[in-house]
């Protein structure tokens, strides 16, 4: 088995196990954070890719904490996706559409002045970017957020299994939904960001009948072989140092076996002094979950060699090398070099930075 081994995921025959990590940004028309053909063409100069993961669009209003990312909450927006689908369709490729509320990692211009919304009333301590009406963006201070009734929190999990349909309307191969990094879900699972005493807060399985719940609605709507999970357990910014989360994880990783989802996405800690990801949870893990494990995090071609020769994982997502190297799976396949890709163009703006990479035989000729 090697990277460019053909891997079944749900009810897909991937081409290799390279996979497009998501990757936020910034580049939809306004007003309306619609697709558009740049974004198109983006997504179709990586479709080598064994999979790619979309950018995290959000489900709803409510569910927006950076300017300029996508939504998947209404028919412009479904239609903008469209022209991104066709295109990765046309080159072969396989893409996945992540499903993102950003809960309290959001900003009051977002909500009309208002609070954004959390399992509970803490503050993340952390920025998010906000543009300006110039376009001109900067990092904000989230502010401190209003707990989410109970009542609210059904119909954020209708909203999810509804934005999954029109994924699947707008030409998705299937729904990657987003419970890490410190977003909506994820604020659920850990005991330092939910202190809830209903029944979505308190106990471990209180803590992911959130995320259960949405599963489960998500995989009703479109067909659990289309859906996918993005973890973090061992991520601690944004307020997520939670001293139960390898156990909340693990146990999330058990009921969603039964749901048989197609796959579930670990984004690991890729910072330069973080934590390696001991051999005992990657066990665990594979023992408990049955379909495909993706992991994702600062990976080189050795390392992912390594986790797919002693099965770990049966996937690996590349986010960063994607981006200046829209023929990745190629470069690492024929070891070419990689291109490095400019900062300032990462977030907003035009082609620039965004669809200007060129693919290594095209650079060399």
């Amino acid at each position: 088995m090697t990277l460019f081994s053909s891997i079944r995921v749900g009810q897909y025959n991937l081409t290799n196990r390279v996979a497009m990590a998501p990757m936020t940004r910034c580049r939809t028309d306004q007003p309306g954070n619609i697709p558009n053909e740049m974004m198109a063409e983006y997504y179709a100069q990586r479709a080598s890719a064994g999979l790619i993961i979309s950018e995290a669009t959000q489900i709803s209003e409510q569910g927006q904490g950076y300017s300029f990312t996508p939504g998947i909450h209404n028919q412009e927006q479904i239609e903008g996706w469209k022209k991104v689908t066709r295109a990765v369709h046309q080159k072969h490729g396989k893409i996945f559409l992540q499903l993102w509320h950003v809960g309290r990692m959001s900003h009051s211009s977002f909500h009309q002045g208002g609070s954004p919304v959390a399992p509970s009333a803490i503050n993340p301590e952390a920025q998010v970017w906000v543009a300006d009406h110039h376009g001109q963006g900067s990092m904000v201070d989230c502010p401190t957020p209003r707990a989410l009734a109970t009542a609210e929190i059904h119909a954020i999990i209708n909203d999810y299994r509804q934005a999954a349909i029109n994924a699947i309307e707008a030409g998705f191969d299937g729904v990657e939904i987003h419970a890490a990094n410190g977003y909506l879900i994820d604020q659920f699972l850990r005991t330092t960001s939910n202190i809830r005493k209903d029944k979505f807060g308190g106990s471990r399985e209180n803590r992911v009948r959130f995320l259960l719940e949405i599963s489960q609605a998500v995989s009703e709507a479109i067909g659990p072989d289309r859906v996918g999970v993005r973890l973090a357990p061992y991520i601690t910014a944004r307020g997520m140092s939670c001293p139960d989360i390898i156990p909340t994880i693990l146990h999330a990783a058990q009921e969603l076996n039964k749901l048989d989802i197609a796959y579930l996405h670990l984004a690991e800690a890729d910072w330069d002094d973080a934590p390696t990801v001991p051999v005992e949870f990657r066990v665990q893990l594979r023992s408990t979950f049955n379909g495909a494990i993706i992991v994702a995090g600062g990976y080189g071609s050795e390392k992912a060699r390594d986790i797919l020769h002693r099965n770990y994982a049966d996937i690996i997502a590349f986010g960063r090398p994607f981006i200046a190297n829209p023929d990745f799976p190629a470069r690492l396949q024929h070891q070419w070099p990689l291109s490095e890709f400019t900062p300032e163009h990462l977030f907003g703006g035009s082609k620039e930075g965004y669809t200007t990479y060129p693919n290594y035989q095209s650079a060399a000729n």
